[in-house]
């Protein structure tokens, strides 16, 4: 028996309370956030989560938003239509 694979994960943005960026990181992390960039001053930083793990991101205290990321397909430079 294989066991089924969990939810895969999303890359989401958020915004946090700058004053305590590194301790609302933290939470974060102990919410399930993998953290794949950080910019403390601008009190932004992205990561990705299973996508069941938004709501305790979410409830998180010093979290201002979170945006989920979406990709952005762009035709190549020789096509026609720009």
């Amino acid at each position: 028996m294989s066991e089924q694979p969990g939810p895969a994960p999303v890359g989401v943005i958020l915004a946090v309370d700058p004053d305590r960026f590194a301790d609302v990181v933290a939470a974060l992390q102990r919410a399930g956030l993998t953290v794949t960039g950080e910019q403390p001053s601008l009190g932004t930083l992205s990561g990705t989560v299973a996508e069941d793990r938004i709501p305790a991101l979410e409830a998180v205290d010093g979290v201002e938003s979170i945006d989920r990321e979406r990709p952005i397909r762009l035709p190549p430079p020789d096509s026609p239509i720009q």
